[in-house]
């Protein structure tokens, strides 16, 4: 249970993210390169504490994290575009729309039938989601661009989230997350200066919480829980994250809650006591 809820309790720092990319004053992306670089020398400090040997990695396990570093800063950066251009609740849920992708998969390697309780996650999560997505899809010529923006940000993340899994096996949690964001680094520069963004805020509350409830303890929690859940576990939390962005879009911007929204939030909260049902199955 303690590892569930600290899986939780990153996808939870990870869903106010778009709060504080709002309130930035600089551009979007530009607030993902704040995101990755503030915490750097945090990250380089724990990573540093876990006293990992790196002599062992070969060229291959770089070039994967440089690749995974690479992959999270286009997420990111699809992200935070997207949010800018559409309602938040439609940025958390389109943001997340690849964790269905990941459920998939996650049934797909493991190579057997699926049991019954996982089965039942999936419809759960799947019915609670569509219910979630029909309240706050409002597509139109407004926001179909972010909407667009924030699929394909999603897909980046599966990406992202398999292979740091794998990477996961070899490195500590610290200094996985450390190399992982010094790689993007660059790439999200790179991507701000091309879209000639203003990149120096002036205001740098909003960057510096986005930067430690995002990149901190958001990720951090993630790539620690990483090795005790299957894909298939990853896929139905990651689908939490849309029910923190309705409420803080309540919350904040005022936005109403209906009785469908309370049904969606229960149908997925039911998937995650099934899949954790489901993985006390196995042998």
């Amino acid at each position: 249970m303690l590892h569930l809820a600290g899986l939780l309790a990153g996808n939870f720092a990870l869903a106010i993210g778009p709060w504080f990319v709002r309130l930035a004053d600089s551009g979007p992306v530009s607030a993902a390169f704040w995101r990755l670089l503030l915490p750097l020398p945090l990250l380089g400090w724990l990573a540093w504490r876990e006293r990992e040997p790196l002599a062992g990695f070969g060229r291959g396990t770089w070039a994967a994290l440089a690749i995974a570093g690479a992959v999270f800063a286009f997420d990111l950066a699809s992200w935070h575009l997207g949010i800018e251009r559409t309602r938040l609740g439609n940025a958390t849920m389109f943001g997340n729309s690849g964790s269905l992708l990941l459920m998939i998969w996650g049934l797909f390697v493991a190579r057997r039938s699926p049991r019954l309780a996982e089965l039942a996650a999936v419809l759960f999560a799947l019915t609670g989601a569509s219910i979630m997505l029909g309240r706050s899809l409002e597509i139109d010529r407004a926001t179909l661009t972010g909407d667009l923006l924030c699929i394909l940000a999603g897909l980046f993340y599966v990406a992202y989230l398999l292979l740091i899994k794998r990477a996961r096996e070899q490195f500590g949690s610290w200094s996985l997350l450390f190399y992982s964001t010094g790689a993007g680094i660059p790439v999200m520069l790179g991507i701000a200066i091309l879209l000639g963004e203003p990149v120096w805020p002036h205001n740098w509350g909003p960057l510096i919480a986005l930067a430690l409830g995002s990149q901190v303890i958001g990720q951090g929690l993630l790539v620690f829980t990483l090795r005790h859940f299957s894909a298939l576990v990853l896929g139905v939390v990651l689908l939490t994250q849309p029910i923190v962005g309705v409420i803080v879009g309540w919350l904040a911007f005022g936005e109403t809650m209906s009785e469908l929204d309370w049904l969606g939030m229960i149908l997925v909260a039911a998937a995650l006591v099934l899949t954790r049902l489901g993985e006390g199955q196995k042998a």
